[in-house]
């Protein structure tokens, strides 16, 4: 199940989770070159959904370390 934060918008757990499901699905053998490629479209844009939260994360780290400095 997708875990959601308060804003309505996926966890990182749950984004990375989606990751693994994408990666998985794309090691599939099975997979037509349309899927994969609709596969690995989707995962770009989770993968930078990701860095976008890793980011913002950091962003508020530096924020509480420059106010304990101070």
């Amino acid at each position: 199940m997708e875990e959601v934060k308060a804003d309505n918008k996926k966890t990182l757990e749950a984004s990375m989770e989606e990751l693994e499901d994408i990666i998985r699905s794309m090691e599939d053998t099975g997979i037509s070159l349309e899927q994969s490629f609709a596969l690995y479209k989707k995962g770009v844009a989770e993968l930078k959904a990701c860095q976008d939260m890793v980011d913002s994360i950091e962003k508020e780290l530096i924020v509480l370390e420059e106010g304990e400095n101070e």
